[in-house]
């Protein structure tokens, strides 16, 4: 799936540690609020629900960098959507064994901001539509490592430089309303859509269809949907009316 103008995707969330599709509280070890076997049939429902593409996050390789390679390959067995990975890509062999899987976005974060000269040798390689920035903000400034580092610098502040350097999308997730249900805070997305030219994926807070609808006016091109989805606090087949 490449990103389509005047469509929002809605996107659901699978994320993967020790085997299960899990939600945690702002991405913290040990806050699972969903815990549930088999991810690649939960990841087959959002498709047979009408997923368009799917958000895969590899939690072991972004927690305990160990990636779970097999649990990766058993949602990429059983569905026929696109699939944006990312967690525990720590090295540009990683990345590449991912998209030669069939992986269709990998999502970069401490890599690629730290190591920036990684996004542009993928991209000429594979196409810039197939590398996604990741970039994580809280109090207005972006995370790396884990969301343990402060880099000091605003997502709207650096985007241009990787879309400069051969990033095709950009993953914005609002950490301050990561996974605590509270509702969206669309100033920061504003202020990022204003800075880039590529398509942005947010995440974070996303609780009810009104906040589809609030960033449905921001024109951003796609939402993940995590926790809200697995709580039943947002219907999925309501949600693919907004997009």
């Amino acid at each position: 799936m490449f990103f389509q103008k005047n469509k929002m995707f809605i996107i659901p969330a699978v994320d993967i540690k020790d085997g299960k599709c899990v939600q945690l509280v702002q991405g913290r070890p040990g806050t699972e609020m969903v815990k549930i076997d088999n991810p690649e049939k939960i990841a087959k429902n959002w498709e047979e629900y009408g997923a368009k593409t799917l958000h895969l996050v590899d939690l072991d390789g972004a927690i305990n960098n160990k990636p779970n390679l097999i649990a990766i390959k058993k949602v990429l067995d059983e569905v026929s959507i696109p699939i944006q990975l990312g967690g525990g890509i720590r090295d540009i062999d990683y990345a590449k064994n991912l998209l030669d899987l069939g992986v269709e976005r990998i999502i970069l974060g401490t890599m690629g901001i730290k190591h920036p000269e990684t996004i542009g040798i993928l991209s000429k390689e594979y196409g810039n539509e197939r590398i996604m920035i990741s970039l994580d903000s809280k109090d207005d400034k972006v995370l790396i490592k884990g969301w343990s580092e402060n880099i000091n610098r605003t997502s709207y502040g650096i985007a241009k430089e990787f879309e400069g350097l051969g990033s095709g999308s950009i993953l914005f997730t609002n950490v301050d309303v990561e996974g605590l249900l509270s509702g969206v805070s669309l100033e920061p997305l504003i202020k990022l859509k204003k800075s880039v030219d590529i398509p942005i994926v947010y995440s974070g807070g996303v609780t009810s269809i009104d906040d589809l609808k609030k960033l449905k006016e921001t024109k951003v091109e796609g939402v993940v949907i995590g926790s809200a989805l697995y709580k039943n606090k947002i219907d999925f087949k309501e949600a693919l009316k907004i997009q």
